[in-house]
């Protein structure tokens, strides 16, 4: 299968295509999977970097179909990672859902990027999801020893129970019921947002919800908290309804 118009705008931008391979599979919940994959020679012609994403490329109805996601746990001497999937429906979840060792998936890098903060943040003002953990923790990996205030949206119970890497004496976790929508991480967040950048002038928002509930914090904490631009990341990590 071809990746369509939008695998010739990536060659276009220079991106690089790849095929992993998965070597295995773990059911984290009944609604989080994380697979083990080889990575067709990619790290080593890319190297890595915290937040490290890539564009995996899914059938879709006979149709090329990506989705962007961050790598685990990157091993560039050994050319392996793990990727997470936030299971729902659509052709993303449902291939993980049946991967299995030896099944291959084309990928293409193009796009990712991080710079760490500097100077070091006082504290790190973390808004995210199950579909943004892995980002999340790399983020947190990135920066140790650095406190850090998080509210992590759920929609199910188990999201609790989702691998975040938190050190009690440094992160403070606020788990937030999703419900509906994202409205009640909102109100949550800034409840707390204004607090935290008046006492911590110098802090670091990360924002990776679904798209409006990023856009909507995001908008809060510069226009209002006037965070400035190299002080907040958001990225919306996904839509409702989309596959």
């Amino acid at each position: 299968m071809g990746h369509g118009w939008e695998g010739v705008v990536l060659k276009l931008l220079r991106g690089k295509d790849f095929r992993f391979t998965v070597t295995g599979a773990e059911d984290v919940t009944e609604h989080y999977r994380r697979l083990r994959l080889t990575d067709g020679g990619m790290l080593a012609r890319t190297g890595m970097h915290p937040t490290m994403w890539v564009r995996l490329w899914f059938d879709n109805a006979g149709k090329p179909h990506q989705r962007a996601y961050t790598l685990v746990d990157p091993d560039l001497e050994a050319g392996t990672f793990a990727l997470e999937f936030a299971l729902h429906d659509g052709c993303a979840s449902e291939w993980a859902r049946k991967a299995a060792p030896g099944d291959t998936i084309d990928a293409t890098v193009q796009g990712t990027g991080f710079e760490a903060p500097e100077p070091a943040p006082s504290r790190l003002l973390v808004m995210g999801d199950p579909a943004s953990l892995p980002a999340v923790n790399s983020l947190l990996d990135a920066v140790p020893g650095t406190p850090a205030t998080i509210w992590f949206e759920t929609q199910h119970a188990s999201d609790r129970d989702l691998p975040l890497r938190t050190d009690p004496d440094l992160h403070e976790v606020h788990f937030v019921e999703r419900g509906a929508s994202g409205a009640e991480l909102v109100k949550r967040a800034r409840a707390g947002l204004a607090a935290a950048v008046d006492e911590e002038p110098d802090a670091y928002a990360w924002i990776t919800c679904d798209t409006t509930t990023t856009r909507t914090l995001a908008a809060y904490v510069r226009k209002e908290l006037a965070l400035p631009k190299h002080r907040v990341h958001a990225l919306g990590y996904w839509r409702p309804g989309r596959a």
